[in-house]
C-alpha cells in the first residue's frame, strides 16, 4: 500500500473535523511543557487551525521525523505502554493531519540559535529550511481536507464545527489550569485563560454564575485518587455537553461512569436535565489502558467496578453535605402529575385499567388524526364546542358545521384539575387539555408564523440589556441570530461573547431576557438528534417550550377560555410539535363502567 494512501486511511481514524485536529495539536503542546498556548481558528477550522506553544520546540531531525507514521519520542519499549503519563503518543496525529491539508511547523528549541520550518501539503514535504522563530513550536493546518473532496463534504454547518473546537480547547483548558490558554476565532477573542485555580477557570469557560454553584469533591485512597467539581443541582441543563472525566490528565468518555454520576442527579433534578462536573482521576498509568482508541477518547481500567463504586461514593457524599441531608429518598413520592403523565401515557396507547371487583376495561387510544383529515362533525373540537364552546372561533365553526353554538357558561363549562388540567364537560364524555402541552402548541404555531411572515410582534425593553454568554451559547446565538430576529427578539450582537437585547417577542415576560435566551439555546440543543425539524421549527419549539404556561399555575376563567379557542384556531390542535397530545378524551360509557 502506498504511503500516501496508508497515510489517509489513518487520517479517517483520527482527523474527523477541524476540532479533532485542535485536539491532536493541543495533546502535542501540552505534552512539549508549554506554560503559555494559543489556538488560531478561521472559518470554524475550515480554513485555519493554529497552535502555537513556548515550550521545548524540536530539533531539525525531529521536526522531519514528527510528521512520519509511528515516529514519537514519548515510547522507547513495550513497557513504556504501561506507564504513558503524556497525551499523544502514538505517533500517527501529526502526519495523519498533514495528508490532508497544508501543514507548516515552525519550531525552535531554547538552546539553539535559529528556528526551523517545515511545510507539507497532502503528504509531500514542500520545504525544510532554517527560518526565525521563538521558542516553542507552531502548526498552522490549513485547508483540511482540501485533497479529500468527499470527507470535506462531510463538514456540518460552520456553528456545529466551532463548538467541537471550543469542546476541544475546553478539555485542555480545563486539565490544565496551570498552563495560560488563550482562542481567538476568526480575529476575535474568544478565551483568555491565565494560570489560575481549577474554579476559577471553570466560571471563566463556562459563565460566572458557576463560580457560586460549584461543589467540590475530593477522595484519596491507595488505589487512586478522585478531585474536581460538581454542581448545584438547580444549574443543570437540558443538554449535554458540560460533562468533563479525565484520567491523569487525558480527557475521556465512559458510558458506565457517566450512568453512575446521572444517576445520582437524577434524585435532585428533572428527568432529561444534565448537570456540570469535571472529574479527575489519578491513578497508576499501569491500571488504565489509553490505547484502545485511535483518538484515545475511550479507556479502559483494570478495575473497573472499584472506580465506579468511589465515584458514587464521592459524589453522593458531595451533594449529601451540601444539603446538609443524610441521603436523598427515593422517587416513591413523586407529585400528582409525575403519577398522572405515566397513566395518561399508558391511556393513550389503549391501555387496560380493572375497576375494583370488575373485568378489565379498555381505555381509548389517543384521537387518530392525520394532517390531511378535516375536522368533521363528531371530532373533539365538536364535542368540546357543542357544549361549551365560544362562538368566536368562526373559522373553527365553518369546519364543523354552520350549527350556531350556545356562549359558553364560564361559570360552570372548564375548570382547572390540580393547577395543571382543563377539564371540559362535553355531550357524550370528558375532555382533558394539559395546559402546558396546549400553550406550547399556540405559541409555536405563532413563532413560525411571525418568522413566515416577517411581521413578528416585539415588545421593545424601556432600558436595553447588554448580556455575556459563555463562549459556547454565543456561537450558537450567532448562528440562529437571523431567525430568532425573525420571532421577535431585537438582538445586537457585540464582540467578547457579549449581546445588546433591546426588543422581545410579546409572549416573553420582560425583566429576565437572558435567563430566556439561555433557555432557548440550550432546548435548542437538547433537541438536536431527538427530532427532525428545521432549523426554523427547533428555535419555535426552544421558544415555545420556555415561554408556555408552566403545569402548576392557577389559571382565571378567562385564560383557560382563551387557551380553549387559541388552540382550536392552531392548524394541528390535537398535538405539540414533538406529537405529545393537547388533549385526551373520555367517553361517558366508559365512565360509567368504572362505576358498575
Amino acid at each position: 500500500m502506498p504511503p500516501e494512501l496508508s497515510n489517509k486511511i489513518a487520517a479517517g481514524e483520527v482527523v474527523q473535523r477541524p476540532g479533532s485536529v485542535l485536539k491532536e495539536l493541543l495533546d502535542n503542546a501540552v505534552d512539549s511543557g508549554a506554560d503559555h498556548i494559543k489556538v488560531i481558528s478561521q472559518n470554524a477550522g475550515r480554513t485555519l487551525v493554529q497552535v502555537t506553544d513556548n515550550g521545548s520546540g524540536m530539533s531539525q531531525a525531529d521536526l522531519r521525523m514528527s510528521v512520519q507514521r509511528h515516529a514519537t519520542s514519548k515510547i522507547h519499549q513495550i513497557e513504556d505502554l504501561y506507564g504513558l503519563r503524556t497525551l499523544g503518543f502514538r505517533g500517527e496525529a501529526l502526519a495523519s493531519i498533514a495528508s490532508v491539508a497544508q501543514v507548516t511547523v515552525a519550531t525552535k528549541r531554547m538552546e539553539d540559535e535559529s528556528g526551523y520550518e517545515l511545510e507539507v501539503w497532502g503528504g509531500e514535504e514542500k520545504h525544510l529550511e532554517p527560518a526565525p522563530a521563538p521558542n516553542g513550536t507552531s502548526v498552522a493546518v490549513r485547508n483540511l481536507f482540501y485533497n479529500v473532496p468527499a470527507r470535506r463534504a462531510f463538514l456540518k454547518t460552520d456553528a456545529t464545527e466551532f463548538r467541537h473546537i471550543l469542546l476541544a480547547f475546553q478539555h485542555a483548558a480545563l486539565a490544565n489550569p496551570d498552563i495560560h490558554f488563550e482562542l481567538n476565532a476568526d480575529m476575535e477573542e474568544i478565551y483568555n485563560l491565565p494560570v489560575q485555580p481549577l474554579e476559577d477557570r471553570i466560571a471563566m469557560i463556562f459563565g460566572r454564575s458557576y463560580r457560586a454553584s460549584l461543589i467540590r469533591v475530593e477522595e484519596i485512597t491507595d488505589y487512586m485518587g478522585l478531585t474536581g467539581f460538581i454542581i448545584d443541582p438547580k444549574m443543570a441543563k437540558k443538554n449535554r455537553g458540560e460533562q468533563f472525566f479525565f484520567v491523569n490528565g487525558r480527557p475521556f468518555q465512559h458510558r458506565h461512569l457517566m450512568h453512575v454520576v446521572l444517576n445520582i442527579y437524577n434524585q435532585w433534578i428533572q428527568p432529561n436535565q444534565y448537570p456540570f462536573f469535571a472529574l479527575f482521576y489519578d491513578m497508576d498509568p499501569a491500571e488504565v489502558d489509553v490505547n484502545v482508541h485511535p483518538t484515545k477518547l475511550e479507556v479502559k481500567f483494570g478495575d473497573e467496578r472499584t472506580i465506579a463504586a468511589l465515584t458514587k461514593s464521592v459524589i453522593r457524599k458531595a451533594l449529601n453535605e451540601q444539603f446538609q441531608v443524610p441521603e436523598m429518598p427515593g422517587r416513591d413520592d413523586e407529585p400528582f402529575f409525575d403519577t398522572h403523565t405515566a397513566f395518561r401515557s399508558d391511556f393513550e396507547k389503549g391501555s387496560q385499567f380493572t375497576a375494583r371487583g370488575k373485568d378489565p376495561i379498555r381505555i381509548p387510544s389517543r384521537i387518530n388524526y392525520s394532517p390531511n383529515r378535516e375536522r368533521l362533525p363528531g371530532d373533539i373540537t365538536r364535542k368540546i364546542y357543542e357544549d361549551a364552546g365560544s362562538h368566536t372561533d368562526q373559522g373553527l365553526q365553518n369546519q364543523t358545521t354552520r350549527k350556531n353554538y350556545p356562549e359558553y357558561d364560564k361559570g360552570r363549562g372548564f375548570w382547572q384539575l390540580h393547577n395543571q388540567y382543563i377539564l371540559s364537560q362535553t355531550l357524550t364524555g370528558l375532555c382533558i387539555i394539559d395546559q402546558h402541552v396546549a400553550h406550547k402548541r399556540i405559541i409555536y404555531e405563532r413563532a413560525l408564523q411571525a418568522a413566515e411572515s416577517g411581521l413578528p410582534s416585539t415588545q421593545q425593553l424601556l432600558f436595553p440589556q447588554t448580556l455575556e454568554f459563555s463562549a459556547t451559547d454565543f456561537a450558537l446565538l450567532k448562528e440562529l441570530h437571523p431567525t430568532i430576529q425573525k420571532m421577535g427578539f431585537n438582538i445586537h450582537l457585540l464582540s467578547g461573547n457579549s449581546a445588546i437585547v433591546s426588543g422581545v417577542p410579546a409572549d416573553i415576560q420582560m425583566g429576565n431576557e437572558k435567563n430566556v435566551l439561555e433557555s432557548i439555546l440550550e432546548q435548542y440543543q437538547s433537541l438536536s438528534g431527538k427530532v427532525k425539524l428545521k432549523e426554523r421549527e427547533r428555535v419555535a419549539l426552544a421558544l415555545a417550550s420556555k415561554t408556555a404556561i408552566p403545569r402548576g399555575k392557577k389559571l382565571t376563567d378567562i385564560e383557560m377560555d382563551t387557551i380553549i379557542d387559541q388552540l382550536f384556531a392552531c392548524e394541528q390542535p390535537y398535538f405539540d410539535p414533538l406529537n405529545n397530545p393537547t388533549i385526551i378524551y373520555l367517553p361517558l360509557d366508559e365512565i360509567a363502567n368504572r362505576f358498575r
